[in-house]
């Protein structure tokens, strides 16, 4: 059986190959679908291009047409400017989309052709104007020019009395100005009737020429006479010249008007073509995007049903030995130890945690094994216990006894020096009265002994005084301290005075060995709490100091100062500038019966209690550092409102031997 991180690499690699297949079936659609989305797109881009020729081939057309339709024969410059113009773009547009497209290019060329026909047309049927308006120019009007000074030249020529040439030249002027009317007319808008109305007119120019030509008096008269009929002839040949004209003019308009559809056709047929193609493109779009959405989906589903076989079976060899075990590991927790543990020689992680369960198995035999043997040994152990605590509770109270001798020791080598003085004066007090008493008895007084006697008795009275009100002092701060060490009386204590009434009991046991205890103390601190316990750690920390920071005889200075701190708190530092400490003895200092003099009589509960009536009975902290040959410095910080105790937790502070 592979490992379970392999069969979960299986699965992500049949997934990444999955992944990796379906990017190039995609990638392979992706390119036919390009490809035939270019192929849709170059017959639109197509159609689009064949708007803008559409539109100059329409604006051409206009143009066209305006040039067609000025009245006069050549159309303005500005015009034909941009006729050429445009004609120049449509042809440049046009050959452009042939070279984009050469699927189209015949059908471009067919349109360019049409297109140059159109033009050629119109420019045929603007040459076909102008030959109409020179036709009418030089045939029509410079004939007619002449013929009114023909007229008056015959009629000039003529007697008043000659009604017979007269009458026929009135009529001839009159058939040239209807003439003339009828060919302006018909020269700007063509039409039969316009066309015989000018013919008859001609006509009959003619034959009133004709005649008057038989009626000439004269060569002159003839002559012009004749003038006229060649003018009148001329008239008639440029009509029927113009009419000609005319005639050619409608067949190129009708041919430029057949260009135009022609144009319009070969657009028409080119847009069609481009429907087409652009249709057959978007079926072959359509076609290649199935034939692509097929592939995915069956490749998809197909390695999706592989995935989901595969899973289940690698999701079945994990979970089944997974439930076996937490069912096994399930009937351990519940204290049945004899349940047995499947899958322990599988290879795998499976396996692992199998063998895994078993080794708790055993170590749950095992241990509920040590548990009968610990819960037999406890109940041996538990009357062993009850002896030390015993123990403890005597060495405690050892040690404050200890402490109390020595302080009782302190107080009465103290009290032992007023006293002995004062019995020293009044014994010879006493032998002085006795021989002042048997002076008197045998009437010796004599005024200067009795001065001498009255004041050696007041200077002996004076000593006595004094060394009493010594003595009486001593044994007033031994009873306070003594009381408050017995009764553990909460009281407010002012520091300084406490702190002088511990020290002057301890003072004579440090001139004993030769150390010097100096105070630091500031007057007003006062404090609510237990001034006994606040004694015993003085007490203990002096001992500790001239037990182990002077030993052998050492010469040494003790100082202890205090002072308050923000919020109510005191700092108490006492140090030493004795032996210190080592690193182990820093480790251990605060340790239950842990002592570096049990040869000597020590029993290592000294700092301990330090640590429980600082920390405990008077709510504070307690710290120190050290360092070998440099001496020791005992930090404690006091709240000035101690915790309140009950008497049952006091007793348990001094016995306790945790922290």
């Amino acid at each position: 059986m592979l490992p379970i991180r392999w069969r979960i690499f299986a699965i992500a690699g049949l997934n990444t190959a999955v992944v990796l297949l379906l990017a190039a079936l995609i990638w392979d659609g992706a390119r036919s679908l390009s490809s035939a989305w270019g192929t849709l797109q170059q017959p639109h881009e197509s159609g689009q291009a064949l708007d803008s020729p559409e539109s100059e081939m329409v604006r051409l057309q206009g143009l066209l047409l305006r040039s067609a339709s000025q009245p006069q024969p050549q159309p303005q410059p500005q015009l034909r400017d941009e006729i050429a113009r445009q004609r120049a773009a449509l042809l440049d547009g046009l050959h452009k989309q042939a070279a984009a497209d050469p699927a189209l290019a015949d059908a471009v060329t067919t349109l360019a052709t049409a297109t140059d026909r159109l033009v050629n047309g119109f420019d045929a049927l603007r040459a076909a104007r102008e030959a109409v308006a020179r036709t009418y120019e030089q045939e029509i009007l410079t004939p007619a020019k002449a013929m009114p000074g023909l007229y008056a030249a015959v009629e000039n020529g003529l007697p008043a009395q000659d009604t017979a040439i007269a009458a026929p030249l009135r009529k001839s002027r009159e058939a040239l100005s209807a003439f003339l009317l009828a060919a302006n007319a018909y020269s700007f808008a063509p039409s039969p009737a316009r066309f015989d109305d000018a013919v008859a007119n001609a006509d009959a120019i003619g034959h009133s020429l004709s005649a008057l030509s038989n009626l000439a008096g004269n060569d002159r008269q003839r002559a012009e006479i004749d003038a006229l009929r060649q003018s009148g002839a001329a008239l008639r040949a440029g009509l029927a010249h113009m009419a000609d004209e005319f005639t050619r003019q409608a067949a190129l308009l009708k041919q430029a008007v057949e260009n135009d559809q022609a144009t319009a056709a070969a657009i028409d047929a080119l847009s069609r073509r481009l429907r087409a193609r652009e249709q057959q493109a978007k079926d072959r779009f359509g076609k290649a995007l199935n034939e692509v959405y097929l592939q995915v989906l069956l490749v998809a589903g197909l390695f999706l049903l592989l995935v989901i076989f595969i899973g289940i079976a690698v999701a079945g060899s994990i979970s089944t030995p997974l439930r076996d075990l937490r069912a096994t590991m399930l009937r351990i927790v519940g204290g049945d130890y004899t349940a047995p543990v499947h899958g322990l020689k599988a290879r795998d992680e499976i396996g692992e945690m199998a063998r895994a369960v078993e080794v708790f198995r055993e170590n749950a035999v095992a241990k509920q094994r040590a548990e009968i043997e610990l819960r037999a040994s406890k109940e041996h152990a538990e009357s062993a216990l009850s002896d030390l605590r015993e123990t403890q509770r005597s060495l405690i109270e050892a040690e404050k006894l200890a402490a109390l001798g020595s302080l009782v020791a302190g107080v009465a080598h103290e009290v032992n020096n007023p006293v002995g003085i004062g019995l020293t004066v009044a014994s010879s007090l006493a032998r002085r009265c006795e021989a002042f008493a048997a002076e008197i008895g045998e009437g010796q007084l004599r005024r200067a002994r009795l001065t001498e006697f009255v004041d050696g008795a007041r200077d002996a009275s004076n000593q006595l005084v004094l060394n009493l009100e010594r003595a009486e002092e001593l044994i007033r701060s031994f009873k306070q301290v003594a009381v408050d060490r017995s009764h553990e009386t909460r009281r407010p204590f002012d520091l300084r005075e406490s702190t002088e009434q511990i020290v002057s009991s301890l003072r004579a046991g440090l001139k004993k060995a030769h150390l010097t205890l100096n105070i630091d103390v500031p007057d007003g601190i006062v404090m609510e709490g237990y001034p006994g316990a606040y004694g015993q750690v003085l007490t203990n920390l002096v001992l500790n100091a001239t037990t182990h920071a002077f030993a052998g005889g050492l010469e040494g200075v003790i100082r202890i100062e205090a002072r308050r701190l923000t919020g109510p708190q005191v700092e108490i530092n006492f140090s030493d500038d004795g032996a210190g400490m080592t690193e182990e003895v820093r480790r251990h200092a605060f340790d239950p019966f842990f002592t570096t003099r049990r040869n000597h009589g020590g029993t290592g509960l000294g700092l301990h209690i330090v640590y429980n009536l600082v920390t405990r009975r008077l709510g504070g902290r307690i710290s120190f550092v050290s360092a070998p040959n440099r001496g020791t410095t005992f930090r404690i910080v006091l709240p000035l409102n101690a915790p309140l105790e009950s008497p049952s937790a006091a007793t348990d502070a001094d016995i306790a031997t945790d922290r």
